[in-house]
C-alpha cells in the first residue's frame, strides 16, 4: 500500500479540505453558519487526531465527515467565547 506523506500541516488540510467543505455545507444547513473549515480541523487535531499514529487520509475524512455536530459547536462557542475575553482583556 502506497503511503502518503505530507511536509505540513497546510499539506494536510489542503489535501482534506473537499472533506471540510462537504462538513461545513452540512453545519450551514444546521444554521452554524459562524463554523468554519478551520474550526472543524481545529477540532479533530486538538482531541480526535492530538495523539493518534498512523492515521490514514481515508480515516481522517471519515472523521471529519462523522464527527459530532454538537462537539464541534460547543468547541467553537468556546474558542468564541474565549477570543472575545482576550480582547476585553486587552482593553483593559
Amino acid at each position: 500500500m502506497n503511503e502518503i506523506k505530507f511536509n505540513s500541516l497546510e499539506d494536510l488540510y489542503n489535501r482534506l479540505k473537499p472533506a471540510l467543505r462537504s462538513k461545513i455545507k452540512e453545519l450551514h444547513s444546521l444554521d452554524k453558519i459562524y463554523i468554519k473549515e478551520n474550526d472543524v480541523f481545529e477540532y479533530l487535531t486538538d482531541t480526535k487526531w492530538e495523539n493518534s499514529t498512523n492515521l490514514t487520509l481515508d480515516q481522517m475524512v471519515d472523521d471529519i465527515l462523522y464527527v459530532d455536530n454538537n462537539k464541534i459547536d460547543e468547541y467553537v462557542q468556546k474558542k468564541i467565547i474565549r477570543e472575545n475575553y482576550n480582547v476585553l482583556k486587552e482593553r483593559e
